[in-house]
């Protein structure tokens, strides 16, 4: 086994396009990264050029304590997993398996024990391996693909987006198995996505890129709790974070509170001491940001909520989902960043169209709130959980 290692890597093409930005990153031995972003943010770039299949402009690459720059793909000691499958179609699964070790003149008994080593691991039964990729569900396909990677035993793998073909279902299901593999081979990884939910549920680190630069790079929970910017706040959670133009302010008692339009929210005492950095902004403007799952229906609150940690609003849009409620809502004087809302698109976690007009602000509600489409409602908001962001540079206060 091997960390991966990645000193002032940069990749620029011919046209000019500059896909990686001076990169520097480390993935530690047997633990797995996701790099995650938007559509073009250069993660596949960087997963094709550790794979030697794309060449580095500038920089080093290291698997293990080896320089790889100038070494072939198949030196490198990696294993790829596509999102394609890349199966040979003429061949059976066990075949497939063991094309890559036959290749190598391994010895027949050697291939027979990997491949159904693997195949235990990955719970394909004697008799799936006799089949064809085409009488096998996406699912299965997909073991197979990570099975032939499992095979080679290698320093480390390479993952491009493999659940990016699958049904819901087969993706919740498939992120567990690739989880619970990785745990137990215990090989280093590098696991590219675009899915938030797959690289919180997935990823021992997640290095999040935004046009070719690291924006973040930690425990997927510290990127959800603590983004370091903007970009990376409202990238990162479904729904995304709520992220609005506000001022704060402080009172002659000095308590700070964070208005914007005609509300008026008071920053709890513990966040101030927390982040003393905050309170130093007073009398300036700032972004806050306030995630669904902090806003609730004040209804559904067992005491009564003061007005200084109340939002009034319509709602425009209610999605039941069992277990809790969305509610996109309209908040007048809220003013989403117009960065904010690109960043939304690309990731896919926007607010919902609700009546012909989008939303403004999303709140993630128990299942028993009884609001409707059309109801005025007041949320109540847990103003120790705020977070707050530099308007001109984006970097979080």
């Amino acid at each position: 086994m091997a960390g991966i290692s990645l000193e002032g890597v940069a990749k620029t093409y011919p046209d000019g396009t500059n896909a990686v930005s001076s990169l520097d990153l480390e993935v530690p031995d047997g633990r797995l990264m996701v790099l995650v972003g938007p559509s073009g943010c250069g993660k596949t770039t960087i997963l094709l050029m550790v794979a030697g299949l794309e060449e580095v402009t500038e920089g080093t690459i290291r698997i293990g304590d080896r320089v790889v720059d100038d070494v072939a793909p198949m030196d490198r000691d990696i294993a790829m997993v596509f999102q394609n499958y890349a199966l040979y179609p003429h061949m059976s699964v066990y075949q497939n398996m063991a094309f890559g070790l036959k290749m190598r003149k391994m010895p027949r008994a050697e291939i027979d024990r990997r491949v159904r080593d693997a195949a235990r691991i990955l719970g394909l039964p004697d008799d799936l391996l006799l089949k064809k990729p085409k009488n096998l569900s996406g699912g299965q396909r997909q073991r197979v693909a990570m099975g032939r990677a499992i095979v080679r035993q290698p320093a480390a793998f390479l993952m491009d987006e493999p659940l990016s073909n699958l049904d819901a279902a087969l993706r919740v299901e498939m992120r567990a198995e690739i989880s619970r593999i990785q745990r137990d081979l215990g090989v280093t990884t590098i696991y590219v996505t675009h899915d938030q939910t797959e690289a919180m549920t997935l990823g021992d680190l997640v290095a999040c890129f935004k046009e070719g630069e690291l924006q973040q790079v930690g425990p997927p929970q510290t990127l959800y709790d603590a983004p370091a910017n903007l970009f990376v706040a409202a990238f990162m959670g479904s729904p995304a974070m709520n992220l609005g133009e506000a001022e704060l302010q402080q009172d002659p008692d000095g308590h700070v509170f964070v208005r914007f339009a005609d509300h008026r929210l008071r920053v709890a005492e513990s966040l101030l001491t927390a982040r003393p950095g905050i309170g130093e902004r007073a009398g300036s403007s700032v972004i806050v940001g306030i995630r669904p799952e902090d806003l609730e229906d004040a209804a559904l609150v067992g005491e009564e909520v003061p007005a200084e940690r109340r939002l009034s609003i319509t709602v425009e849009l209610r999605e039941a989902l069992g277990s809790e409620t969305h509610l996109h809502c309209d908040l007048p004087g809220w003013s989403p960043p117009p960065e904010v809302v690109s960043v939304r698109r690309d990731a896919g976690s926007g607010p919902a169209e609700g009546n012909g007009r989008r939303s403004q602000l999303v709140a993630r509600v128990g299942p028993r709130s009884r609001a409707r489409e059309g109801d005025s409602l007041e949320l109540a908001v847990d103003t120790s959980a705020l977070h707050f962001f530099d308007p001109e540079s984006g970097t979080r206060i």
